[in-house]
């Protein structure tokens, strides 16, 4: 049926013009479509019970893809789908710091140094659970590959645009189906993130976890905002995406910096190095322009509101054109290895969540915890979603302790150093070596915890 779409096939072989035409106004419509549907008072019920729309419309786009029941998409349209997730993601962290004033360190540096600890005992977590239930029975029962303990932290922590950038990476050594259980992982971290985070939030609220909140709501708009002038609302979007833009050419020319560094370094570190993306650090990028505006004066070019609209639109096309992919006959194939690994990250964020985050936090520990549970489950929005649910009015510090923490984890985990470097260990020296090695680490960071939390008691009785 694919064929039949407009002619499409027939006329890609003259002119390659029309798909990516196709391609790119489809995508456009969708955001049209997502950003007019996200404010009908259905979508904002579903959002409310964690249900983001971008789900539905991804779900749409995988049963009318080239591997759903309806193959009305043509696949090639969803070739040019599938390399959008890296530069989405990639907008997506250059738009998380521009939009809020830069948080003072002072008087935070022993929730952000706890939130850190935690953030890193997830994804180090991640490794250690994917590699138990690799070793002790995916691989001598189902023969999966070793690198299929990688898929929980991928998947999870760094979502769907880390999924696509590492599957390139498990292409190259040997494991070409990675790229596709990374999306399947990915979705059920989303699905999950969501619907059992907002559940979550409920229980919290019922049992008292939660802070108080005031009775008075907070509003994060400014009258510029909220004027309806649409000369003066364009030119701020522009601006904004300018920005934005900056933002990532920020990112670009200290990733390029890294890899002119890396004639100067060993094999293995190039590969490293030449395997890391560039959505880490325009994540830098971003706070480098932030620091920027807000030193010159000039912070009222930018649009809290723009953007936050161009980072959840951003992550709601990446969730869409990453489900809308998803192949369907490997996922049937490896339904067990992966229902079984996705059950196992699960268990570990959430006892994470739920027991560890009561040994780090001394105070508002379940709004801290909750926003960690989303980010190690679903990517740092979800740990944004959740945190708005949790801590609608801003009343604990835990957005700034949580936007200072992704500054230095970013860079690491979800699609980070880490994350580049755990399939290329495990190629080298093994599986068992990088678990055992997480698993040291995970110790070492339970032990670095609490001896911070002896010494916060000591310093505050």
């Amino acid at each position: 049926m694919s064929q039949l779409f407009f002619g499409f096939e027939g006329l890609y072989k003259i002119n390659a013009i029309p798909t990516l035409s196709l391609s790119l106004g489809l995508l456009g419509i969708i955001g049209i479509i997502l950003t007019l549907g996200r404010r009908l008072d259905s979508a904002m019920k579903l959002e409310r019970f964690g249900i983001p729309i971008a789900l539905l419309i991804g779900a749409i786009g995988f049963v009318i893809g080239p591997y759903g029941p309806f193959s009305l998409l043509p696949e090639r349209v969803l070739n040019i789908w599938m390399k959008l997730p890296t530069p989405l993601l990639t907008l997506v962290f250059a738009t998380l710091m521009l939009g809020r004033p830069i948080p003072r360190v002072s008087g935070l540096w022993q929730p952000v140094a706890s939130q850190a600890l935690l953030g890193l005992l997830l994804g180090f977590g991640q490794y250690v659970v994917g590699g138990i239930i690799v070793l002790s029975f995916l691989l001598p029962y189902l023969g999966v590959d070793p690198l299929m303990g990688c898929i929980i932290e991928v998947g999870f922590e760094g979502g769907h645009g880390a999924a696509a950038i590492m599957g390139e990476s498990f292409k190259k050594l040997g494991f070409p189906e990675g790229l596709d259980l990374g999306f399947a992982m990915a979705t059920v971290g989303l699905l999950a993130s969501t619907l059992l985070g907002s559940g979550l939030v409920v229980i919290g609220r019922s049992f008292g976890w939660l802070v108080p909140v005031e009775q008075e709501m907070k509003n994060d708009l400014d009258e510029f905002d909220l004027e309806f002038n649409p000369i003066e609302q364009i030119k701020s979007l522009l601006y904004n995406f300018a920005l934005a833009g900056l933002a990532v050419l920020v990112g670009i020319f200290l990733l390029y910096c890294l890899r002119l560094s890396s004639i100067y370094l060993g094999d293995i570190s190039q590969q490293v190095i030449l395997a890391f993306p560039v959505f880490p650090l325009a994540l830098m990028g971003s706070f480098f322009i932030r620091f920027a505006l807000e030193k010159t004066g000039n912070t009222n070019l930018v649009s809290s509101l723009f953007q936050r609209e161009i980072g959840i639109l951003s992550t709601d096309l990446l969730i869409i054109t990453a489900m809308a992919g998803l192949n369907l006959p490997l996922l049937i194939n490896y339904w067990v290895p992966i229902s079984i690994l996705a059950l196992g990250g699960l268990i570990w964020n959430l006892v994470g969540m739920l027991v560890f985050s009561r040994l780090f936090f001394k105070e508002e520990w379940f709004e801290r915890a909750i926003a960690e549970f989303g980010n190690a489950t679903g990517v740092a929005a979800s740990g944004l979603l959740l945190l708005r649910l949790a801590d609608p009015r801003n009343s604990t510090n835990t957005l700034p302790v949580f936007s200072i923490k992704q500054l230095f984890l970013q860079p690491l985990l979800s699609g980070g150093l880490i994350t580049v470097i755990a399939p290329l260990f495990i190629s080298n020296f093994g599986l068992k070596g990088w678990t055992e090695f997480c698993g040291l680490i995970s110790l070492s960071l339970c032990a670095i915890a609490l001896s911070l939390q002896s010494k916060y008691k000591k310093a505050s009785a």
